[in-house]
């Protein structure tokens, strides 16, 4: 008579709440090391499942990053039109993406809970990285400007404002503007940042001596 099979012991196979398991611990190594420290390796061993379990539910790292975010639009696919019209313009195709995303209800209600846990150590590297890298990383390798860490972060600078004073603060200025009337107001200043002169930077001077 044949006995019933051992269970075979080590990493749990996949269930139904394995997806779920894996984007938890996602979201905590992420919130933790960060989105570049972080290893689907490292994902796979925090949620107790085989490595290969991990790459069967997320094609990649980027993948399970906007996953673990949990926001409805890929800021990847969203961004594209903007890339591929070139620099010219660049900055109200930009501003257009974020009210968009940002006027849809159902988008919003994640990135809010995102935003708003930004004061906390985890929630400013989630913020970060997926602003720095998911967002503006693509749009500057795509449109190939100069200096681009430092338009980037200037970029950011103004994205970010619209965000906290319209969405999260309501500003009532800025909640009573018009997507239009936005665009008209920052796309000059976020293209100047991306393709416009910026001030030189002041020449390090050297230590006096002793």
């Amino acid at each position: 008579m044949s006995t019933p099979r051992q269970a075979a012991r080590g990493r749990r196979p996949g269930t139904p709440d394995t997806r779920e398991e894996i984007l938890r611990a996602a979201r905590d190594l992420f919130a933790a090391s960060g989105f570049a420290a972080t290893s689907m390796r490292a994902i796979a061993a925090r949620a107790g499942v085989d490595p290969a379990l991990v790459h069967h539910y997320f094609d990649s790292k980027a993948d399970l990053f906007v996953s673990a975010l949990q926001v409805r639009v890929d800021p990847r696919q969203a961004l594209l039109p903007v890339i591929e019209a070139g620099p010219d313009g660049a900055g109200e195709r930009l501003l257009r993406v974020l009210l968009t995303v940002w006027g849809d209800e159902e988008s919003r209600t994640p990135l809010l809970g995102l935003v708003r846990g930004i004061l906390e150590p985890a929630g400013a590297t989630l913020v970060r990285d997926a602003l720095f890298g998911l967002v503006l990383g693509p749009v500057r390798h795509g449109l190939g400007i100069d200096q681009p860490e430092r338009r980037m972060a200037l970029v950011a600078s103004q994205l970010a404002g619209i965000v906290l004073l319209r969405y999260v603060v309501e500003a009532p200025p800025l909640v009573a503007m018009t997507d239009d009337e936005l665009v008209a107001s920052y796309a000059p200043t976020i293209q100047r940042y991306l393709t416009g002169p910026l001030p030189d930077r002041p020449l390090t001077r050297a230590a006096p001596e002793a």
